[in-house]
């Protein structure tokens, strides 16, 4: 009976359930874009965003710079970010546990903090072996020069301040992401 009302509870005060789910982020890690989508329709694009200096793909371990293919979604909205503002995403998901524990990074128990954690809509630990605090922020007090010329985070994708209050009108927790 426990179990129910706190599937109840979480399914009523889930932090996934203020996005208007027809909005949606598809973010292209080859051309650097961020096109907002309502369903399949493009309503904006964002240009020049930057990735992990290791590229794109699916991560391997924390700290490996990599922008991690996947669908996730917004779990929290750090508007006190050193980056301005940081939507951070769902990382890691389902999938990426379940390629994590096939290859040994990590146990079975984290395994299944991860299936947890998105079974009941909530973010999942960001302190395991694969990593976490993988986001959309801008770019605070970092250099805009840096910025054009170069994909700079540990895995984040980055956007100018200019660019990441535009996005702000879009998205909300809850918000759809995927990275390809």
């Amino acid at each position: 009976m426990l179990r129910i009302y706190f599937f109840l509870f979480c399914s009523i005060f889930s932090p996934f359930s203020r996005a208007d789910d027809n909005i949606w982020l598809l973010v292209d890690t080859t051309a650097l874009t961020i096109e907002v989508k309502k369903g399949e329709k493009t309503i904006d694009v964002i240009n020049d965003i930057a990735i992990g200096q290791g590229g794109a793909g699916h991560k391997s371990h924390r700290g490996d710079n990599v922008t991690p293919f996947g669908s996730y979604r917004i779990g929290w909205i750090g508007e006190r970010s050193n980056f301005r503002k940081f939507f951070g995403l769902t990382y890691p998901s389902p999938e990426d546990a379940e390629n994590a524990l096939q290859q040994g990074i990590i146990n079975p128990s984290t395994y299944h903090s991860i299936i947890l954690a998105h079974r009941y809509h909530q973010v999942p630990p960001q302190n395991t072996p694969l990593g976490g605090r993988i986001g959309i922020h801008g770019l605070g007090r970092g250099d805009a020069e840096i910025h054009k010329t170069m994909n700079w985070t540990h895995g984040c994708i980055a956007l100018t301040n200019g660019q990441i209050d535009h996005l702000s009108q879009w998205v909300d927790t809850g918000t759809v992401v995927k990275i390809k």
